[in-house]
């Protein structure tokens, strides 16, 4: 199938690694230009690089999704760049998990901002354009933590339960426009090389994150799951091309688990 994506442009947050990361490889390769708003530098660069090898367009711009100055000066270089925005991907995330009882104040202010001032960041700044031109296709990373709750995860479900109503409510305000807003949720998707993540990865500094890297941790966890197989980054990328294109255009304020029927609502 045709996406129709081609000529079309998309921020991606957080392209550099994992999830976004293959988001990011996945809409370039379906002929879109990207815009890899990356906190880390440095790895969002990698990503560029390797869409360039693979013919593809796409720039990267240094962004801390908390900041709306800073989304705003990204949001600016892309429409600069490449006239219009199209697509819009919310990918950064992150939790470190513990029990409830155990976080602080401090602790709830990084993963808010983190999971859900940040969407609020990019929504406020590029929602004004798509509704200018009539046309726009969002996708919100949410989790199911966010659909039926998590113990160890208090603050980021009820992050992403937010991010998943967030989406519906303004999937409501802006349908008349032609503009769609929905949510994935991914499953536990852990990268398979220290090549899809960068130093600023949760995957790569959270202890309990790196323990989920280990083959029999990875293994017990998939016998939980009806398919028997962890998620991949390409499962919720696919989801994503699928979901921004003009195929899923009678589709909006919609939330879609891909995490191998671990929720099924």
């Amino acid at each position: 199938m045709d996406l129709g994506l081609r000529g079309k442009t998309a921020i991606v947050t957080g392209g550099g690694s994992n999830i976004g990361r293959a988001i990011a490889l996945t809409l370039a390769h379906e002929g879109a230009n990207v815009i890899i708003a990356e906190l880390d530098e440095k790895q969002g660069q990698v990503v560029t690089q390797e869409i360039a090898t693979r013919d593809g367009n796409a720039i990267c711009t240094k962004t801390d999704v908390t900041s709306l100055q800073s989304v705003t000066a990204m949001f600016e270089k892309a429409v600069s760049t490449f006239g219009q925005v199209h697509i819009l991907v919310n990918v950064v995330g992150g939790d470190k998990p513990q029990y409830f009882l155990e976080t602080d104040p401090q602790f709830w202010d990084w993963v808010i901002n983190l999971n859900y001032r940040s969407d609020l960041n990019t929504l406020k700044t590029v929602l004004p354009h798509m509704v200018e031109n009539g046309y726009g296709r969002i996708v919100n990373i949410a989790s199911d933590a966010g659909r039926m709750g998590e113990p160890r995860e208090a603050v980021y479900a009820g992050c992403k339960a937010g991010v998943i109503a967030l989406s519906k409510a303004i999937a409501r305000e802006v349908g008349r426009n032609n503009i769609t807003v929905n949510a994935i949720c991914p499953g536990v998707t852990i990268p398979q090389e220290d090549a899809e993540i960068g130093a600023l990865s949760t995957w790569s500094k959270s202890e309990v994150t790196v323990a989920y890297r280990d083959p029999e941790v990875q293994q017990k966890v998939a016998r939980n799951l009806p398919l028997r197989r962890l998620t991949k980054a390409q499962d919720i990328a696919n989801a994503v091309a699928f979901m921004v294109s003009d195929a899923a255009g009678y589709i909006t304020g919609q939330t879609l688990s891909v995490s191998g029927g671990y929720t099924m609502m």
